[in-house]
């Protein structure tokens, strides 16, 4: 993989996160394939399944939180994923940090996947 690739999947990711971190639902979801799957990993079955259902949960979340915020702790681009280790806080108004890991993979400058690793 060329590094502007990766340079450009790095970009996709980051530009969701600082959406998700401005509450910004239109650019949150601009970042997505029309085929984005979520999951909890290690289960097989996605939490949500395509644009309709992903905005639906996020654009609750983000009315809800309106101190939310993800910091990242660590950052690992390995092939067509992006792997980053983050610490959230405001989420549903709740001050105390939570941890977790979430694998984000990449295709046509959309982001198609994300499993989650919950502490």
């Amino acid at each position: 993989m060329s590094r502007l690739n990766k340079i450009t999947m790095e970009k996709i990711v980051q530009k969701n996160l600082d959406a998700y971190n401005s509450l910004d639902i239109e650019t949150f979801m601009s970042c997505f394939h029309h085929d984005i799957k979520m999951y909890n990993f290690g289960i097989e079955k996605p939490s949500a399944q395509g644009l309709e259902e992903v905005r639906k949960i996020y654009q609750g979340l983000f009315e809800q939180s309106p101190k939310l915020y993800s910091n990242i702790i660590k950052r690992i681009i390995f092939e067509n994923k992006i792997i980053d280790h983050e610490s959230i806080t405001g989420r549903l108004g709740n001050d105390d940090p939570i941890e977790m890991v979430l694998i984000y993979e990449v295709v046509e400058e959309k982001i198609i996947k994300i499993a989650a690793i919950k502490k």
